[in-house]
């Protein structure tokens, strides 16, 4: 396939490093790779590098600092923060501290911060900025075991004055001079973590309730990140891009720490809106990414076809159906004439090549999703274009690391075989895919019964969802056992959270949130009649029947006004957008409802299709 898409080769690999812990492979980098950059960044219009070197004196003053706070081994820290690189800088101090690092989402509100610092016992807790020091002040009152706020970036904060506060400036100041005042205190915490201890928490919306900490050990996290580049073959000559989540298991693994082993260069994106322009000025050789990011790409490039001319639309036709042809024979494991790839070199160099820096990935050789399923066609497309794209399914549970189409061997609508040192078969009872190998996690934080019931006494990961395995050993998922949604950037939710929420307003019986594998949120709603009557003829609102009431203005302003009111006690990602009220009123003779008068999640959603489409519309 190399030769076929005319992509940089895989960049060559030294030894590998050693290390049994996270902690011991990144300062054994440290040591191998030196004045070599690993990370950049852009600030203020430029990109700044930092050398391995740089890295490792940045991470021991803050893991110091540490320490001359207080923070004992194996106790917990938090990064409230958007993907930056203190982020990285933060958690490989933390870790090399002794400590436990615990993401959270920059989206969360307040009352999820307080969930996850009090479920975790959270000691210290960096905030990106005055605005999630914000959120952190206003729950400290009810946290007993955060003793100390770092922030990174305190702008905006040159009056505040707050003795648990501090910079994190201020941190490595202090973590420097803590360092040079007791030698040896160092290496003595680097060491005191080993490969089966605990080293980060991922925290993830389960089946039910509120998130639920998901425990990685370090033996796990190495395990992980040398089997994501030995399915890749990255080595020191690639660039990645660092935009995902960093609290999000995939960023993480395949991401950061997959870049400790192999030294390729992490690059981080400036902000989010300038994601696509950071993309073209660092050209990645191989990106990962959500489904949604694959195909804004395709709409960026849809759009601008559509505004060339007729000349340039003829071209890309042209080249997009050569390109395709030649996708065709590589699914289909048909030898590609030459004629074929004479063609398709033609195409490339005229009008492929251009579609692909226009996007950033004119040097890219692999494209990465996960996290959410894809379209077919659209894998379809970035084949066409003569970049691969190979998909992959795991979970938090499995530390990022479960199924990955084989380079050379693209299947789109499977998720490919079990990686290299991990086990996968699907339960001959339930068709659940089940998922064994040093990668998967600890269990749930404080919850023993939820862990019990997630990995079984052979230490299977029960995965909730349903699939098939072919021959080849090629997995298909076909459904989920679980009602948790995965939306297309990725983000894991749970409905029920959001539903039961929704049911305590006076006005709302029930409802039902959709939105897996979909940009965001809707919800159909059943108002609670009496009370919305009430509420109607209180306000003097004419009505005539049940099917007015629900479309009349002011029932529909109501019933968004106590969306909005649920809205604000979750992230921006889990809100609901939009929502459309069910017309009919409905009885205990209803297929939508069922003897306990609770609507069917399923039927309900096969009923209404169209509305549901029409609220994505």
């Amino acid at each position: 396939m190399k030769g076929l898409w005319n992509v940089p080769a895989p960049a060559a690999r030294g030894e590998p490093l050693p290390g049994a812990t996270l902690t011991d492979l990144f300062w054994n980098a440290v040591e191998a790779r030196g004045e070599a950059v690993w990370l950049r960044e852009k600030r203020l219009g430029l990109w700044r590098a930092w050398t391995w070197r740089q890295v490792g004196q940045a991470v021991r003053e803050i893991a110091m600092g540490l320490v001359a706070l207080g923070l004992r081994p194996g106790e917990v820290v938090g990064v409230l923060a958007n993907t930056r690189l203190e982020w990285l800088l933060a958690d490989l101090a933390v870790q090399s501290a002794g400590g436990v690092t615990n993401g959270i989402y920059p989206t969360d509100a307040a009352a999820q911060v307080d969930h996850l610092c009090r479920d975790s016992s959270t000691r210290v807790l960096f905030v990106e900025d005055d605005e999630q020091l914000d959120k952190a002040l206003e729950v400290r009152a009810g946290l007993p075991w955060l003793e100390h706020i770092v922030v990174i970036d305190p702008a905006g904060l040159r009056d505040f004055e707050d003795a648990r506060v501090t910079t994190l400036a201020r941190l490595r100041e202090r973590g420097a001079a803590h360092d040079r005042e007791h030698p040896g205190l160092f290496e003595a915490r680097r060491a005191s973590r080993g490969p089966e201890d605990l080293a980060i928490l991922v925290y993830t919306s389960g089946t039910t309730g509120r998130p639920k900490g998901a425990m990685h050990r370090h033996a796990g996290l190495v395990f992980s990140a040398r089997s994501a580049n030995q399915l890749l073959a990255l080595g020191a000559g690639d660039e990645r891009v660092c935009f995902l989540p960093l609290c999000h298991i995939a960023e993480r693994v395949v991401g950061a720490y997959a870049a400790i082993d192999s030294g390729a260069v992490l690059n981080f994106v400036e902000r989010p809106d300038t994601f696509a322009e950071n993309v073209r000025e660092i050209s990645p050789t191989v990106m990962l990414a959500v489904p949604r990011v694959w195909e804004k790409f395709h709409s960026a490039v849809t759009l601008a076809v559509q505004d060339a001319s007729a000349v340039q639309r003829a071209a890309y036709a042209w080249a997009i159906g050569v390109g395709a042809g030649v996708a065709d024979d590589v699914l289909a494991g048909r030898p590609v004439g030459v004629w074929a790839k004479l063609r398709f070199q033609v195409a490339r160099g005229l009008v492929l090549d251009n579609v692909l820096r226009f996007i950033g990935l004119g040097r890219a050789r692999a494209l990465l999703t996960g996290a959410a399923p894809i379209s077919p066609s659209l894998v379809r497309w970035y084949l066409s274009l003569g970049v691969p794209m190979y998909e992959g399914w795991a979970q938090t549970e499995s530390c990022s690391i479960g199924s990955a189409m084989p380079p050379g061997q693209m299947r789109p609508g499977s998720i490919g075989r079990a990686a290299h040192g991990v086990q996968m078969r699907v339960d001959e009872a339930t068709g659940e895919l089940l998922l064994r190998g040093p990668n998967v996690f600890m269990g749930y934080l404080n919850q023993p019964d939820q862990t019990a019931q997630t990995i079984d006494a052979e230490g299977w990961l029960h995965t909730g969802d349903v699939g098939t395995v072919d021959a080849d050993g090629f997995f298909t998922i076909t459904d989920r056992l679980k009602d948790i949604i995965i939306t297309a950037g990725g983000k894991n939710i749970t409905p029920s959270e959001l539903e039961n929420e929704l049911k305590f307003s006076p006005y709302i019986t029930d409802a039902v949130v959709i939105g897996d594998r979909r940009p965001y949120l809707v919800a159909l709603v059943m108002i609670d009649q009496d009370n919305v009557e009430k509420f109607a003829m209180d306000r003097q609102v004419a009505f005539s029947n049940y099917t007015s009431l629900t479309r009349s203005a002011e029932v529909q302003k109501l019933i968004a006004a106590e969306i909005e009111r649920v809205n604000a006690k979750f992230a921006r990602v889990e809100q609901i957008k939009r929502f459309f009220l069910l017309e009919t009123q409905l009885g205990a003779e209803d297929e939508e409802l069922t003897p306990t008068m609770k609507l069917k999640r399923r039927f309900v959603e096969a009923k209404y299709a169209q509305r549901i489409e029409a609220l994505y519309r």
